[in-house]
């Protein structure tokens, strides 16, 4: 049997399209059964013989073993391969590039020319649920895998993917739905829903008396932004930025609050140097307006590309530092960002030391002390892994600065496929790469920089705050109050008397880089003339800082929480053991050797025989737990003391698991 090119080329698209059913139905990552066994069909040459392509053929029916879904798909390839014509035309990207033109953007695609986007995908979503599943749920034989041929085995279907349905929740949000078809519908009962809900926001409608608006500068999928300029006041003449949201495009309760929201968290931020400055919101019966500060230097993004697709080191470090101090404001308010991208930056003007603001909060939210959010939002390319597995704070901000940081100094993603369930899967489970160039060029600290902040533990990753006191950026911004200190701070003050003095000594293996950081923050609290602080130095810190938005993300409530009679005045040594992120530090390299020192120190200073019920007091054990078995390990048998076992997870504060073999 010969094939001539057209034929292979029509086996290859029918091969990517077994593919995509693949993920679509089953949510099989590719290049796992299509790429082993249907490449033997098509890799079928004129020479090849007769037996090769029997054994393609053996393999495609092994793959499916129905033969329905298989002539289905095979049929579908077929209508595919005659309309598109694949092998006669490149295929395109969702953003019109064909894949050869994305690539040579070195993974930096050019965005539409919205600087106040209402929605952060553009196009239809290519990703289907569960793009995460490992194993397939056919019932079929396996024979590749040992199992007896002909044999029918039911395997159960895998959990629910963490990235499944965003693109539809964002059309939920907006009162659409999807059709079998995949083609976003509305649903028959939206227009009687839409008749009940109140679109009255209580804004100023005299917009039209205030404001003279120009031309459109951009568009989104729910609002579109105009110059204006201001007719009357102290601010006569002054050019502005109008984004306007129609009215007729919330047809939900919920696209009702994004934007009370929105405005609501821009009106309490702005002020700050690298805030998009918040002047007005206006309302008529068709549209909102949110006016703001017009910055006339154009997207972050588009200076990444106009540089040649990345940033100098130097240069790069005045960017990132700006983006670090907006968001340092924005989480001590308890405001989290969710769609920090190189879009959302703009700069004032088009000189090159202009400065930059963070725009478009649409997505933004608060977020209370100690609180998890659960709803996907973001950009694929920018969100964070506990995003996509629903349960989620500030920390997911850090995570995109880290991806906008490897964007700006190498020019390409982190993390990247074709399809968005691909670039989950990659977020998820692929590694950032410092191998090609010019990374190996790159000084270390600005690699260990951005692996710090791409660190898929949470737990592990820098906030904000600390990444301004890295050494690859130290001193390009003044260190703000970090939000961590003051929960660490009130952990501590809760913690028993032994895990207290594990952190007392692990405070003594400190290095100059972390005291810098503890430092800067003591002197934040302002401690009296004696060197100490109580509990009126946190109150009296948050309250200098303190805005409408910090109240309603209620962060005041966490300092008084606090009792005022177990605080006592605490040093600065003292304050290094309270203020220490044991998870961050697990996440170096020298976290065995510290810890080691750290014990040393413990068994010098510190430890002391400890009762079990205490311990298991302190680590919330239930009392239908049995406390002897599962802290065995934590205690040593010869004199009752914390073993080094214990003492690290002491450290952490974590409940009691088995012992690592």
């Amino acid at each position: 049997m010969s094939l001539d090119k057209k034929q292979l080329a029509f086996l290859e698209h029918a091969r990517r399209s077994v593919e995509l059913y693949l993920g679509a139905v089953y949510g099989l990552p590719p290049h796992t059964h299509t790429q082993t066994q249907l490449s033997r069909a098509s890799v079928s040459t004129a020479g090849a013989a007769s037996t090769r392509s029997k054994q393609g053929e053996a393999d495609i029916k092994q793959l499916f073993p129905p033969p329905s879904i298989w002539s289905r798909i095979l049929e579908a390839a077929r209508c595919i391969a005659s309309f598109n014509a694949p092998w006669d035309k490149p295929a395109k990207t969702s953003n019109g590039f064909s894949e050869r033109s994305a690539e040579n953007l070195n993974g930096v695609e050019k965005p539409s020319k919205s600087p106040y986007r209402a929605s952060p995908f553009r196009g239809s979503s290519p990703f289907r649920p569960s793009p995460f599943r490992a194993s397939s749920p056919f019932k079929g034989s396996s024979p590749g895998n040992g199992g007896t041929p002909g044999r029918v085995v039911k395997r159960p279907f895998p959990p629910p993917s963490p990235a499944k349905h965003i693109q539809a929740a964002l059309l939920k949000r907006h009162g659409q739905a999807k059709s079998k078809e995949g083609v976003p519908t509305t649903p028959t009962h939206a227009h009687d829903a839409e008749k009940t809900l109140d679109k009255f926001f209580g804004y100023n409608k005299n917009f039209s008396l205030k404001y003279e608006l120009g031309e459109e500068v951009g568009r989104g999928h729910f609002g579109h932004t105009c110059h204006a300029k201001i007719k009357k006041g102290d601010l006569k003449g002054q050019p502005v930025a109008v984004k306007i949201i129609s009215k007729a495009k919330m047809t939900t309760a919920i696209a009702i609050e994004d934007v009370k929201r929105e405005v609501k968290i821009m009106k309490a931020l702005t002020g700050h140097h690298n805030l998009v400055k918040f002047y007005d919101s206006c309302e008529d019966n068709t549209n909102v307006y949110i006016v703001m500060e017009l910055c006339e230097g154009g997207e972050l993004l588009d200076r990444i590309l106009s540089r040649g697709g990345k940033y100098s080191e130097d240069d790069a470090k005045v960017v990132v530092a700006q983006i670090l101090n907006i968001v340092t404001f924005c989480h001590l308010q308890g405001v989290v960002h969710r769609d920090l991208k190189p879009e959302n930056f703009l700069f004032t003007t088009k000189d090159e030391d202009a400065q930059l603001k963070a725009i478009d909060f649409g997505l933004s939210d608060f977020v209370r002390p100690d609180e998890r959010l659960n709803d996907i939002v973001g950009s694929a390319y920018y969100v964070a892994p506990e995003v996509l597995h629903r349960s989620y704070s500030i920390e997911a901000d850090v995570w995109s600065i880290g991806v906008i940081t490897y964007i700006l100094l190498c020019g390409s993603r982190p993390f990247w496929a074709r399809t968005e369930s691909g670039i989950f899967r990659s977020v998820l489970k692929s590694e950032p790469s410092f191998d090609e160039a010019p990374w190996p060029i790159l000084s270390p600290e600005a690699k260990d920089f951005v692996r710090r902040l791409l660190t898929k533990d949470r737990h592990k990753r820098m906030t904000a705050a600390q990444a301004l006191t890295h050494p690859w950026i130290r001193g390009h911004q003044q260190v703000p109050l970090d939000i961590l200190i003051f929960r660490l701070v009130k952990t501590y003050l809760r913690s028993s008397i032994v895990r207290r003095a594990a952190l007392k000594a692990f405070s003594k293996t400190l290095s100059e880089d972390d005291l810098f950081y503890l430092r800067a923050q003591f002197m934040l609290l302002e401690p009296s003339k004696n060197g100490r602080i109580s509990l009126e130095n946190l109150k009296a810190a948050l309250m200098r800082n303190t805005t409408d938005a910090m109240r309603d993300s209620r962060m005041l409530e966490m300092i008084s929480s606090i009792d005022a009679l177990q605080f006592k005045k605490m040093d600065f040594q003292e304050f290094c053991a309270a203020a220490i992120s044991v998870p961050q530090f697990e996440g170096l390299e020298r976290w065995e050797q510290q810890a080691h020192n750290a014990y040393q120190i413990f068994e010098r200073e510190g430890n002391r025989v400890v009762m079990i019920e205490d311990l298991a007091r302190e680590l919330g054990v239930p009392p239908t737990v049995p406390a002897h078995v599962v802290l065995r390990d934590w205690v040593r048998h010869s004199d009752g003391k914390l073993s080094f076992f214990g003492f690290t997870n002491l450290l952490r504060g974590m409940p009691p698991r088995s012992k690592p073999q």
